[in-house]
């Protein structure tokens, strides 16, 4: 599956590359979206089964840094080839890397553990309807939605209530990035304690501080620099905390379902960002742009209760 989803990848750029108006460029990149969904599910089930569980938080962050660190090398550099060349060649390039990747796959990822108790697709997708891991892929969402609808905003926050030029807009940008992969292995480390889940806790009890701390100190350039930081390495840290709790609670209550479980967990989070693309506009107009990083906070605190009420059915006290 991985390997087909990396051939869609290949097929639908080369033809983003020969799109001959924007509609039918728009419709591939809808296909190729849905494949890069499918990829992620996929990977974060693969890699939680490949090594052993005490270890599985850990390799979920792997699959998450790869896509850290594509973003953070992949834009500037698809910038920078766009404007020496033409988006054309963007997506010519990113066909020719989609190739290399399924190779890459298709002669080196070793086979993962088969689960024998593996269930059928219709059943596994009747099973993740369960309220438990419709709750935690609620709290995915909310983490979503908690920093999307600051950080869909983040340059007009900056530039306009911050103070920063357009050098600042970068450096912050970058230390976003920078501990964004810190984030991945925090969060996978965590994952792999005992205390996964007064960790997760503690981490949106932070992110929630930390999206208020740029409401109150908007007003200072290098409080906003740091802030951007914190945002990414807790986002990140949160991204591989939930997904490894939704997994775990799948194996709990619908064993042999994770794999669609993982595809949840995708799905939720993707919802969350739409979902906190709009809640940030909609804040925008109607009390101002320094009132998102009051509603992301205050979507923070919505998810930590949501899973402190979860917690208390399910887990043992934090």
């Amino acid at each position: 599956v991985l390997v087909a989803t990396m051939s869609v990848l290949a097929a639908g750029s080369a033809a983003m590359a020969a799109a001959p108006a924007l509609d039918a460029l728009l419709g591939v990149r809808f296909a190729v979206g849905l494949a890069h969904g499918v990829f992620m599910a996929v990977a974060s089930h693969a890699a939680t089964s490949l090594v052993d569980p005490a270890r599985a938080g850990r390799a979920l962050s792997i699959v998450w840094l790869g896509l850290t660190l594509a973003l953070a090398g992949g834009v500037p550099l698809g910038t920078w080839l766009g404007a020496v060349s033409s988006w054309r060649a963007v997506f010519a390039a990113i066909g020719v890397l989609a190739l290399c990747g399924g190779a890459g796959l298709r002669f080196a990822m070793p086979a993962a553990r088969q689960d024998a108790g593996a269930a059928s697709a219709l059943a596994s997708l009747c099973a993740i309807l369960q309220p438990p891991l419709l709750l935690a892929a609620g709290v995915a969402a909310l983490v979503s939605v908690a920093t999307f609808s600051f950080f869909t905003y983040v340059s007009p926050f900056l530039l306009q209530l911050g103070g920063l030029d357009g050098r600042w807009l970068g450096a912050a940008m970058l230390c976003f990035g920078a501990c964004a992969i810190g984030g991945n292995l925090l969060g996978g480390w965590c994952a792999d304690r005992p205390s996964a889940l007064r960790a997760t806790v503690l981490a949106l009890a932070a992110l929630a501080l930390n999206l208020l701390g740029f409401y109150l100190l908007r007003a200072h350039p290098l409080a906003m620099l740091a802030l951007c930081g914190t945002l990414g390495l807790l986002f990140f840290a949160l991204v591989t905390l939930s997904t490894m709790r939704l997994l775990r609670l799948a194996r709990q209550h619908c064993p042999g379902s994770d794999a669609v479980a993982a595809g949840l967990n995708i799905a939720a989070f993707n919802a969350g960002t739409a979902a906190g693309g709009a809640l940030g506009g909609a804040l925008i107009v109607a009390f101002g742009l320094p009132s998102i990083a009051v509603g992301g906070a205050l979507a923070a605190l919505l998810a930590m209760l949501l899973l402190w009420f979860q917690s208390r059915k399910l887990d043992a006290p934090l």
